[in-house]
């Protein structure tokens, strides 16, 4: 029993009725929420206590996440300030809050890349050059690169009615350059366009003949801007920048409409660069006539432009970080520490006829999920391999195994995600692999996608057939499995693995899923049962009973789901949510959600487990689960909980993935009743931790013994 989660420090508000509910607080804007959770990230790349390369890879993680932001949230924002809807949850008012939001966390961006990163490389001996810097010896270097390198791929184009502004695909690098004089037919068409193409380096290492001891870089646009008028023979070349446009790139596909889900989604991703404009950025010194110019011509608003001081694309700047072979500028190195409870002398199966497998990744390695298998495909006694992929990435091991279980004769069958947001092009090719080579692939459920992580291996033992399981709370990715937290857990309960049989034949059939006695399933029962646990202890606490939840998942969106909290904790039911990104649940503000604390825990590694603890009394119960609080976790997913019931197990569980982190004093951020995170601060005098570091040497001490022994 967990004494530490049974001794709460909030006060318990008077008992009141449901109707209390109706007076209850606002929820929190899910888009500022995101927003405010990249803030939290940012703050890793401002930190002086985080290596410098380290830091910059925060910068360009941020960067990147609002590129995500804009590609899947902001359209309907943009849609409606453009037809001056004044209601609605989209609106002229929704877009002006969001781009405050928006610049301002960009304006700080660039505001640290300008003032204390680039300055601290430039102190090392790092730096990216601009043309004005250069001496003489490197602009020649320089020319002869553009020359060799990249004129020979530009393609400038001039505007005029047989010549229209060319398609510019999302996130792809441009210039934008306006013309003096007339061009070869007389005529005084002065805009014209540069397409820069992908397959160019956007950091470029200056050899040590020109460069000495110091390590500088030049930008490809900074080469590209220093002989533009190169590219424009008897023009004067005037105004110019570089432009960026962000592009609404989430894949809409009627399924109900199509006669093959594979190839709509392959012709899909074609059109993806091209979707409805949202984002447009240009240089800070770009002209007001330029940026007017491109703000028409992509149909933009002027607060969806976005000037910004240097590259236009900050993602592009991690290139410096693998280029540059400064060891001490990064995190000392991480190496995961096999399974503590696998061991690697004895079969897996007899391993788990002793018990159930808990690896904890990223702190152990995701090596044990993939011996697992390797030993299933291995083992002429294993029959038949099922198995959910979600995101595996373009280069798998885990892909690997399975076409060698094919070849050897065994059942595979796979159930792939095709709808995995921007894995979709990695996810139809191995789709398309697996097929030919004769597995049975499976794309799940028309309008759902099938977002739970699992594996069933079936075995001949003796007379029988036995299965095994394996379930997680992340992808099959060998390389996130190294950067997200996340449980897996291999078991041979044949409750379990026969409620897995079941799912994976109703994935199959869509026949109706039999009732099922440990797992809970989304879109069927997921929802309420979690719904239906809130509300009993808060009925149980209303009794005077002493209850308890504790929840950790990336986001907490679904209002159901919120509500119940809510009522729960008017009750007296103490609930502790860790939640690392959005999180709309108004916590700490008093007279309503005293009871309910709310923290996100931003660490080296990416929190990703989603681990559900209930109490009532002395009655515990933990599950592990693939889904997060959000609506569409609920209702437009097939998603999975299970328990963990082993009494050692389930307190690893807590002691690692909640007590930890409900104790962090280093990288956890608390909200607040105003509805703003402040990050936890010790005293200076008692000591603190941070979660993830303190797992890190937990586990590191465990290896060690282990390679001792």
């Amino acid at each position: 029993m967990l004494s530490f989660l049974r001794s709460p420090t909030l006060p318990s508000p008077p008992k009141t009725p449901d109707t209390a509910l109706v007076n209850a607080p606002d929820l929190l804007d899910r888009d500022h929420s995101i927003l405010a959770f990249n803030e939290r990230v940012l703050d890793w790349a401002v930190r002086d206590d985080v290596p410098l390369l380290e830091r910059l890879r925060y910068l360009c993680i941020v960067s990147s996440n609002l590129d995500e932001f804009f590609e899947v949230r902001a359209e309907p924002h943009v849609i409606a300030m453009q037809a001056g809807d004044r209601k609605g949850t989209f609106s002229v008012g929704s877009f002006e809050r969001l781009a405050t939001s928006l610049h301002d966390i960009v304006g700080r961006q660039y505001a640290l890349y300008n003032e204390k990163l680039m300055p601290a490389f430039e102190r090392l001996g790092i730096k990216i050059v601009s043309h004005g810097d250069r001496n003489p010896v490197q602009r020649h270097w320089v020319k002869q690169y553009f020359e060799r390198e990249v004129r020979p791929l530009l393609i400038p184009v001039g505007l005029d009615p047989s010549h229209p502004f060319p398609q510019v695909a999302n996130k792809s690098l441009n210039f934008i350059v306006r013309l003096g004089g007339r061009d070869a037919f007389g005529r005084e068409n002065e805009i014209a366009i540069v397409k820069v193409p992908r397959v160019l380096p956007r950091l470029i290492r200056m050899p040590a003949k020109v460069s000495g001891t110091r390590t500088l870089f030049v930008s490809l646009s900074s080469v590209i801007r220093a002989h533009l008028s190169e590219l424009f023979a008897g023009r004067h070349v005037g105004q110019f920048s570089q432009f960026r446009v962000t592009r609404h790139s989430d894949l809409a596909v009627d399924e109900d409409d199509v006669q093959n889900l594979r190839m709509a989604l392959r012709q899909g991703l074609v059109h993806r660069h091209y979707g409805q404009a949202v984002r447009l950025e240009v240089s800070a010194g770009c002209s007001e006539h330029l940026s007017d110019f491109l703000l028409h011509q992509f149909d933009l608003p002027e607060k969806a432009l976005y000037r910004v001081q240097g590259p236009v694309n900050l993602v592009r700047l991690t290139q410096l970080i693998d280029l540059v072979d400064r060891p001490e500028l990064c995190f000392a190195p991480y190496k995961p520490s096999f399974p503590a409870q696998m061991n690697s002398s004895l079969s897996i199966f007899e391993q788990l006829k002793l018990g159930d497998v808990l690896i904890h990744q990223p702190f152990e390695s995701f090596d044990g999920v993939l011996e697992f298998l390797r030993e299933s495909v291995n083992d002429p006694q294993v029959l038949a391999i099922k198995q959910t992929i979600y995101r595996t990435g373009p280069n798998s091991e885990l892909m690997d195994l399975l076409r060698e279980a094919v070849r050897k004769g065994k059942e595979v069958t796979v159930v792939v995600e095709l709808k995995a947001r921007f894995d979709e092009e990695a996810n139809i090719n191995w789709a398309e692999m697996l097929e030919s080579i004769g597995a049975q692939v499976l794309y799940g459920v028309v309008g759902l996608k099938t977002h739970a992580k699992m594996m069933l291996i079936t075995r001949r033992e003796g007379k029988s057939l036995k299965r095994y399981g394996h379930l997680s709370t992340g992808n099959y990715n060998p390389r996130t499995a190294r950067l997200y937290t996340d449980v897996s857990h291999i078991t041979a309960d044949p409750v379990l693995t026969t409620d897995m049989e079941h799912v994976f034949v109703h994935l199959a059939s869509q026949s109706k899923l039999p009732a099922l006695r440990k797992l809970w399933f989304a879109p069927f029962h997921l929802h309420n049962n979690l719904i239906n646990r809130i509300d009993a202890l808060g009925a149980a606490a209303a009794r005077g009973m002493d209850t308890r939840v504790v929840a950790k998942m990336n986001s907490l969106t679904d209002d159901a789901l919120i509500q119940s909290l809510m009522r729960a904790g008017s009750k007296g039911v103490k609930i502790d949510l860790i939640v690392r990104g959005a999180c709309m649940l108004p916590a700490q503000v008093p007279g309503h959600t005293e009871n309910i604390r709310v923290r996100s825990v931003i660490g080296r590694f990416l929190e990703h487990s989603r681990v559900f603890y209930f109490r009532e009394g002395e009655t515990e119960e933990l599950y592990l689960s693939s889904a997060d609080w959000m609506n569409r976790n609920m209702v437009r997913r097939v998603e999975l909980a299970w328990p963990v019931t082993d009494p050692v197990q389930r307190q690893r569980i807590v002691d690692e993935c909640l007590v930890a982190y409900l104790h962090d004093g280093v990288d956890a951020w608390d909200l607040g009743s105003d509805g703003k995170y402040t990050r936890k601060q010790g005293d200076g005098e008692t000591p603190v931790h941070g979660a993830q570091a303190a797992l890190m040497a937990r586990y590191a001490e465990i290896g060690k013994a282990r390679d001792g022994a």
